[in-house]
């Protein structure tokens, strides 16, 4: 998956922000969401990305990887990222 073009993910000292560069929209991600968006942006796995966040949170598998899959799907849908 990549992001399409016009968007752009950056870190910030709460997480990130997710910009439409077109539009001027934004979504603030929080610290999983930012792993995530850029896992998938540079072509890797949606696990790649559970793969992370399992290392660096304390969090289940199980948890994580529903998290990302549906934070993916939703990302899909709003036409953020391409398959």
């Amino acid at each position: 998956m990549k992001l399409r073009k016009g968007f752009a993910v950056t870190t910030t000292d709460y997480g990130g922000v997710l910009l439409d560069e077109k539009s001027g929209s934004y979504w603030q991600l929080n610290d999983t969401s930012v792993i995530v968006v850029e896992t998938l942006a540079a072509g890797r796995a949606p696990e790649a990305a559970v793969e992370r966040i399992v290392a660096e949170f304390d969090v289940e598998r199980a948890e994580a990887e529903s998290d990302v899959a549906e934070l993916t799907r939703r990302l899909v849908e709003a036409k953020i990222l391409r398959p």
